[in-house]
């Protein structure tokens, strides 16, 4: 299973859109193709809603599934039909 970590996004300290944005653009979504892929999003800051939305309708475009959570209690939240 791929992990996608919003910690991974921060900047100085926390989620900024205008950074997040450029960031989401530099990922190459074909490498999910077809994959089951975990958004890990225990950040050490509080993550807003709207960049699990934003990583989430990408994936979709790709991933066979998207869970949301930790490995060991992972939530499914998309599956390709």
């Amino acid at each position: 299973m791929e992990t996608i970590s919003l910690d991974d996004f921060l900047s100085d300290g926390m989620i900024k859109e205008k950074e997040f944005r450029a960031q989401i653009k530099t990922i190459d979504w074909e490498s999910f193709n077809n994959k089951k892929v975990m958004i890990k999003g225990c950040a050490g800051v509080p993550v807003p809603t709207w960049a699990y939305l934003i990583i989430s309708s990408h994936l979709s475009n790709y991933a066979k599934n998207i869970y949301f959570g930790e490995p060991c209690s992972a939530i499914q939240i998309y599956s390709k039909k």
